[in-house]
């Protein structure tokens, strides 16, 4: 890397994910979901004919469901328009599987992600690197030391390929069915890229592996699967980096998670989504927990227009553990919101989830959660945290948890704050010498510490420059 690409990427965050590249696409579907659409895209991939039956079933859901409209305090998405999105954007590069050295890419892709300083967080602190481009994944590398101990991390469709069996028991399935809602059954229609993780038994990685997705032509969306398998015993911990510069006109990102955990293993997720603000950003997240498994989110959501985002765990078996770390970031025009979902199926079991949000400028903020205890689950137990910080009268927080409890053993707490940066706290830091702007800064590093404190310290500065970076009104 050049000593001025070294230069844009320690210094000049918002540089690295505004700019924009001309589109240079070998395929280009329609605009619209339609089964000509599902059929070419599959095509397209030289999908298998069991890929292609799940696509068109989950395409017929998807048509029958109507759009979410009576969730008290939802997301306005009446300016989204699915049948004006383009579901289906091929870079055009040379090997459809995804090269393994950075080189061999087209410069303009390159450039991206050296810009947005991929190859070399590769180099100081991860174990493998998945890159998403529009629709398809360009880069994928993993470190042969975890190859060689049977760890798999592709892209989806090459597990399609390579992995099919694996791929046929988990995919859509149990973990996140076409039918679990709307946006889900979208996905299942028009899923492309993403990545594939295999930990087999007893394997610990003891670096993380990351996937970073960039949509950068104006008008897309991006619908990138994410699969993750540890065995038991196992431990990994997978990073997602998501960007978008902006436009006029409206995309949508609509990606999918599942992860299953297998007893006695330990998988984190974490991500930071900056999407730009004339983006959508509607996921369907959901872990599966067996005895004494460990599920850990981490996520920092901010920079879209809408935000609906609520990872779910479902604790499975006796003693499984689940923990969510939130941060949310809106600004004007900006409506973030994002929360948690935990069922205590099992004996034993017990979750946390601690929530923090920022709003500014008149945004909005809000955690939506959702706490179910079974019957049966005896000594399970539950704490929710939700912290929000104001800038002005204009901007609102809200929060809205559910619980359901069906057991009458068990411990649950639930804590909600909501707060301005006080001028007296002002005070006290410039008369220690800070000016307004840095003092409010150092307030709101301190109060989504326990967010970066979870994340490698790559990530927690880039998130901490975002969070600036918003606060300043920089980023689209």
């Amino acid at each position: 890397m050049s000593s001025d690409q070294d230069h844009l990427k320690e210094t000049d965050t918002e540089a690295r994910f505004e700019f924009k590249k001309e589109e240079n696409s070998a395929v280009r579907s329609g605009k619209g979901l339609t089964e000509e659409v599902i059929r070419m895209i599959s095509e397209d991939k030289d999908e298998p004919d069991w890929m292609l039956e799940r696509r068109l079933r989950a395409l017929e859901q998807y048509h029958n469901m109507p759009m979410p409209s009576d969730w008290p305090g939802m997301p306005d998405l009446s300016e989204l328009d699915v049948e004006e999105i383009i579901p289906y954007i091929r870079p055009d590069v040379d090997k459809r599987e995804g090269v393994d050295d950075w080189t061999e890419l087209p410069d303009e892709i390159q450039d991206t992600f050296d810009k947005l300083g991929i190859p070399e967080a590769e180099k100081n602190a991860l174990s493998g690197v998945g890159a998403q481009y529009e629709s398809e994944v360009v880069y994928q590398n993993m470190q042969e030391q975890w190859e060689e101990k049977g760890v798999i991390f592709c892209n989806m469709d090459e597990a399609v390929r390579e992995h099919p069996e694996l791929v046929k028991e988990h995919f859509m399935t149990t973990c996140v069915p076409p039918s679990d809602n709307k946006f889900a059954a979208l996905h299942g229609a028009v899923w492309s890229g993403g990545s594939f993780v295999y930990v087999p038994e007893d394997v610990t990685v003891e670096m993380p592996v990351q996937a970073y997705f960039r949509m950068n032509s104006e008008g897309m969306g991006q619908f990138e699967h994410t699969l993750i398998i540890a065995e038991e015993g196992s431990e990994v911990h997978y990073i997602e980096g998501c960007s978008a510069p902006k436009y006029g006109t409206h995309n949508l990102h609509s990606g999918g998670v599942e992860v299953f955990v297998g007893e006695d293993a330990h998988v984190q997720y974490s991500t930071v989504q900056n999407w730009s603000k004339n983006t959508f950003n509607l996921n369907t997240k959901r872990a599966i927990c067996e005895e004494n498994g460990t599920m850990e989110w981490v996520s920092g959501s901010m920079g879209s227009k809408v935000t609906m985002l609520y990872p779910c765990t479902i604790l499975k078996g006796r003693g499984s553990t689940d923990t969510h770390i939130t941060i949310a970031l809106a600004g004007e025009g900006q409506d973030i919101d994002t929360g948690a979902k935990v069922y205590h199926n099992a004996p034993e079991t017990s979750s946390t989830i601690e929530s923090k949000s920022i709003s500014k400028d008149g945004g909005r903020t809000n955690y939506r959660g959702l706490v179910h205890i079974a019957d049966g689950a005896e000594n399970a137990s539950t704490a929710v945290e939700c912290d929000a910080l104001m800038f002005d009268n204009e901007s609102t927080s809200d929060t809205m948890p559910y619980m359901e409890i069906e057991e009458s053993k068990v411990d649950v707490a639930h804590e909600a704050t909501v707060g301005k940066i006080g001028d007296e706290d002002i005070f006290y830091l410039q008369s220690r010498g800070l000016d307004d702007d840095d003092a409010k800064k150092m307030i709101v590093a301190g109060f989504i510490e326990p967010i970066t404190e979870e994340l490698p310290i790559e990530y927690a500065v880039e998130l901490n420059r975002l969070i600036e970076l918003e606060m300043e009104g920089s980023l689209g």
